[in-house]
């Protein structure tokens, strides 16, 4: 699933390519995702401007003129949010299209339809956006504030970490990675952690601004706005590097199951 990276990356590049483009059509050939998009949401978007692209946890937020309100999109599993030509040629499981007045189109794509394109009505915000912790790079996610939540969590770490309600955007890839470079084990204790806080806090960012900075990590579906691919992925130092040698000592990266996903660490570095 695409992490905060990822879906900054795409919000930056949409941000470039459509801020400011009128919609002369829509085009939506499948409804049935986790929540229907709505009957009638085609002909509510015609000739409508994007005056912005805003971005809350790993959802997209599409600022309309005129009344329009706004869009939420979320890329699910497999999603894809980009902008192409008009007359290119036409993927698989391009189920909503926005026809621009300059002649291109902004298409979501979504194999698995886990992902999300509506309009955010007030019931939407209650459902997705309401319980959601603060941003990373946010005043108010601190090391007080992350060394108080952990100090009540009995759960191993890399589970908190990963709980949107603790903060946003640290998906499984990243959670991995922020633990090595903090020496702590995934299986520890979120209280054994609080004197880590300050420090966690600190390789969070750095861990995301630097996957921002090299566009997302693609490992099967993720592509950006333009759709190329992201590269931090030549950066991990654990993701997915089970039975291969720890760039710090040499030791087999091991990988264990947490919350139904894979966790990897160096078993010497964090003990």
């Amino acid at each position: 699933m695409p992490e905060l990276p990822e879906v900054e990356t795409v919000r930056r590049g949409l941000c470039s390519l459509v801020e400011g483009a009128q919609i002369v059509d829509a085009r939506i050939t499948c409804r049935k995702f986790r929540i229907l998009i709505p009957e009638g949401l085609e002909q509510s978007l015609k000739g409508r401007r994007i005056l912005s692209i805003g971005r809350r946890a790993k959802y997209l937020l599409l600022e309309l003129d005129g009344g329009g309100g706004r869009l939420v999109v979320h890329l699910g599993m497999s999603g894809k949010f980009f902008v192409r030509n008009v007359g290119q040629q036409q993927g698989k499981h391009e189920h909503v299209t926005l026809r621009l007045a300059d002649g291109r189109e902004i298409i979501f794509q979504d194999a698995r339809r886990f992902g999300l394109f509506l309009p955010l009505t007030e019931e939407h915000a209650a459902s997705l956006l309401e319980h959601l912790g603060p941003e990373p790079f946010a005043e108010d996610f601190s090391a007080d504030y992350l060394a108080q939540s952990l100090a009540r969590k009995g759960q191993a770490i890399k589970i908190v970490l990963m709980d949107q309600e603790l903060v946003v955007g640290v998906g499984n890839i990243y959670a991995s990675e922020v633990l090595f470079r903090t020496s702590i084990n995934p299986a520890t204790p979120a209280r054994d952690c609080v004197h880590k806080a300050a420090e966690l806090v600190c390789v969070i960012r750095e861990v995301l601004q630097e996957a921002i900075e090299a566009g997302g990590s693609t490992l099967r579906d993720y592509a950006n706005a333009s759709g190329d691919s992201g590269y931090f992925q030549h950066n991990f130092k654990v993701y997915g590097r089970a039975g291969e040698s720890c760039v710090v000592c040499a030791s087999k990266i091991e990988s264990i199951r947490q919350g139904g996903r894979s966790s990897f660490f160096c078993p010497a570095c964090q003990k």
